[in-house]
Parts: C-alpha cells; sequence; structure tokens
C-alpha cells in the first residue's frame, strides 16, 4: 500500500523516553485511492480498446467514434465542479461510494447500448454516446474526493507524493487495460469486458464503505502516533458539514487558480491522446498487429505508473529546497518541457518501436507535472480544496474533449504526425501558464 513503517513512522511517547510506531492506515487510504483511480481508468479506457470491435461490428466512421469517446469526457468535465462541491460539503467517502456504484453499473450497461429505445431515435452510435456521458457524471467527483483525501490524510509535507497516489492508479489502469481488455474480448467478446469492468467496481465502492473514513480521527486503527506524522488538524467537521458556503467570487478571480486550470486545459488536451486514439494509432497507422497494440498500448501507462511518484517527490523536494512557488514551477516546467520534446520526436520517428518508446516517455512527464497541479489545489483551496479541484479537473478534461475530436479532424486532414505535433505545442503553453500560478497565494490570502 505504501512505504513500510520506517524511520519517519516513530514518535517518542511522553513520559515514556523510548519510541512507538505509527500506524499505517494513511498508506492503506492512498493505496485505496490508487486502487479506485485504476478502476476509473479501465473504464474510461476500455471502450478505446473496444473501439476497434466497435466500430467494425456497427460501421462507425472515424469522425463519429471520436464524438462518441468525447461523450464521456463532455459530461466528465462539466460535472467536476459538482463533484467537487459535493465532496467538501459531504466527505469524500460518502460521495466515492453513489459515485463508483453509479459508473460501474453504467459500464455494464454499455454492452447494452446497441439494443437501447435510443437506438430507435437516433441510431448505435449516439446510443454508445449516451451511455458514456452517464458514465462521465459519474467518474467526475472521484478526482476532487482524491484531492479532499490526500489534504485530510498526508499533511502538507507530502502533498506532492499523496497526490501522485492518484495519477499512479492511472498508470496502472492505463497499462492493464489495454491488456485485460483484448483478453477478454478475444475469448469472450467485447461485451464480457463490459460486465466485467462493472462487477469489479461494486467490489471497489464496497471497500470505500467498509474500510475508508473522510478523517484520519474518525478511523478505528489510526493510532494517536500516526496523528502526530500528519500533523492533523481537523478542519472540515466542525458541525458546518451541510451549510459549507464555498468562496466561488474568490475562486474565480485567484490569478493563481485562473493561471492553474489554463494549464490543466492544456495538459489534458496531449494526455488524452493516449486515452483515446493510442490503441487505434498503433494498430491502424503504426502496423502493430492487435496483441502488439495491447502490449505496446500499456507501456505509456506503465511510464505514468513511474513517472507520477517521481514527481511527487521531485515536487516535495522542489519546495522544501525553492519554496512552493519556484519549487512547484520547477516540477511543472521539467515535466512538460520534456514531455512536449519527446512528443514532437515520437511524431516523427520512423521506426514505429522508437515512436512508442518516446510517446511513451512523453505521456509519463506530462503525468510527472500533472501531480504539482495537484497538490497546488490543496494549497490554492485550503478547506475548499475539493472545489477547486473539481473547477481545474473541468478544465482539464474539457482539454480532453476537445482532443479526440480535434486529433481526427487534423488527422484525416493533414495526417497523424500534424495532429502529435499539434498536441506537442500545447504541451508548452501548459508549462507557460505556470509563470503565473503561485502556490502561496490561495483563496485564503488577500495579497493576491
Amino acid at each position: 500500500m505504501g512505504p513500510s513503517a520506517g524511520k519517519d513512522d516513530t514518535v517518542t511517547e511522553p513520559g515514556h523516553g523510548f519510541p512507538s510506531v505509527a500506524t499505517s492506515v494513511r498508506w492503506q487510504m492512498m493505496g485505496l485511492v490508487t486502487a479506485t483511480a485504476l478502476l476509473t481508468y479501465l473504464d474510461r479506457l476500455n471502450l478505446s480498446i473496444a473501439g476497434k470491435f466497435i466500430q467494425d461490428e456497427f460501421s462507425i466512421p472515424l469522425k463519429t467514434m471520436g464524438w462518441i469517446l468525447s461523450a464521456f469526457l463532455l459530461s466528465y468535465s462539466l460535472s467536476q465542479v459538482p463533484g467537487g462541491y459535493l465532496s467538501d460539503r459531504f466527505g469524500p467517502r460518502r460521495v466515492l461510494i453513489t459515485a463508483i456504484t453509479w459508473w460501474s453499473l453504467l459500464t455494464a450497461a454499455t454492452a447494452l447500448a446497441p439494443r437501447l429505445f435510443t437506438t430507435r431515435w437516433f441510431g448505435v452510435a449516439w446510443s454508445f454516446a449516451l451511455v458514456r456521458f452517464l458514465i462521465g457524471i459519474g467518474e467526475a467527483p472521484s478526482s476532487p474526493a482524491y484531492t479532499k483525501i490526500v489534504a485530510n490524510w498526508m499533511g502538507h509535507r507530502r502533498r506532492g507524493l499523496g497526490s501522485s497516489f492518484n495519477l499512479l492508479g492511472i498508470g496502472l489502469g492505463g497499462a492493464l487495460t489495454p491488456v485485460l481488455i483484448t483478453f477478454i474480448m478475444q475469448r469472450w467478446g467485447w461485451r464480457m469486458a463490459f460486465y466485467s469492468c462493472g462487477l469489479l467496481g461494486i467490489v471497489v465502492a464496497l471497500a470505500w464503505y467498509f474500510w475508508a473514513t473522510d478523517q484520519p480521527n474518525q478511523h478505528p486503527r489510526v493510532n494517536q502516533q500516526e496523528l502526530e506524522l500528519i500533523a492533523y488538524e481537523r478542519t472540515e467537521d466542525r458541525g458546518v458539514r451541510g451549510r459549507i458556503s464555498v468562496p466561488w467570487w474568490q475562486i474565480f478571480t485567484n490569478r493563481s487558480v485562473i493561471a492553474l486550470v489554463l494549464g490543466y486545459f492544456c495538459q489534458g488536451f496531449p494526455i488524452y491522446f493516449f486515452h483515446t486514439w493510442l490503441f487505434i494509432y498503433l494498430v491502424r497507422v503504426r502496423g502493430f498487429s492487435l496483441t502488439q497494440g495491447g502490449f505496446y498500448g500499456a507501456i505509456p501507462y506503465l511510464a505514468i505508473a513511474l513517472a507520477a511518484p517521481l514527481g511527487g517527490q521531485f515536487s516535495d523536494f522542489a519546495v522544501r529546497k525553492f519554496g512552493k512557488r519556484l519549487g512547484q514551477r520547477l516540477a511543472v516546467w521539467v515535466g512538460m518541457f520534456s514531455s512536449a520534446i519527446l512528443l514532437w520526436e515520437g511524431a516523427h520517428a520512423g521506426n514505429k518501436v522508437t515512436a512508442i518508446l518516446l510517446l511513451a516517455a512523453a505521456a509519463g512527464f506530462n503525468m510527472f507535472a500533472a501531480v504539482t497541479f495537484w497538490a497546488a489545489c490543496i494549497d490554492l483551496g485550503q478547506q475548499y480544496s475539493g472545489s477547486v479541484a473539481g473547477l481545474m479537473n473541468t478544465f482539464g478534461n474539457l482539454g480532453g474533449f476537445f482532443s479526440p475530436i480535434v486529433t481526427a479532424y487534423v488527422a484525416s486532414a493533414f495526417g497523424w504526425t500534424a495532429a502529435l505535433t499539434l498536441a506537442a505545442f500545447v504541451t508548452v503553453g501548459s508549462g507557460l501558464c505556470w509563470l503565473v500560478v503561485d502556490g502561496t497565494r490561495g483563496i485564503g490570502n488577500h495579497n493576491d
């Protein structure tokens, strides 16, 4: 689940003079965040893997498939702010249990999309789009809720590392999805892949119900030593839950928040190429076989799984070394500018294996930087971090919404090299936005 107890996990009991080992529930909570993020990307990417089979079976054109892939992102992005607000108001645990159950049932229902009554009016393609739109509503609260969990459970010294567990789950989910979904589809058909994902989601929802709590002091297995390590302060549960008033005007007018969300829009555009078109790109453009596409399609997500924790640790180190303002900027710049260069090189590489390795490294560095975006939501939002995270992720996924559509049109008109080159330039824009972001000037500070 996380690092084992060690030097940082011992404190001296008052009056005794000998160390007492802290419990490790915070790492188990981070493990649950990782598992849930893995599930979200399993459910998010399964259609991009099954897309080839669905296109062939129902004769769905390339551009129409782009709209189906983007239907999820439209509702997901538009539901982020409500999802973040609900996490602030009702607590992340309750919100996650409801959300996971919702999207898991609808994921299973994807297999039934061609037989929905809506096919009589809109056709098969838009029935798929409708189901994906509803799944996006269900998944929307997940990332803001993770941010609340990190804020409550990891303390201010490990916000970068804590934020990386969400992205670690994305990497693991992305790495497993092509292999797992391809395996299931080849043996039992694409419909069984969606049924399996839905069942797994119900299991994860039960884990949140029986194991998780919103606050460390609510968990029966957390001891006082662990609370001291977290430097826990009970800032949220003060008898006002259900009547929380989010200072939206301060959020919308804060320059750092504005730059943060614009930067995350630019971050979402390139990364969603991997979430939507990568498998089809590898098979139809680069000439990999179906099995090879599943294997090589996992490599960018392995890079994400490795790079996200490194990005979190580097971000925390840079903040300690250079201060929050410069340290966070350096972490983002290293990640985003490296990602842009690698995207460019991967797009123009002649050898298909070299190309996917370069593109995989680009995905990894993108998420190396993304960790700091999520840590900044806590710094800027403070007790309203869920709402700020929801706003940021709205823009990130609006960038993701446009990504498969714009990529399809640019690729159709100018080729896939041009589409990936465009993604590289947008990545540079994400890094440049951090010239304005300052994590010390949050909504609670009036000097912005």
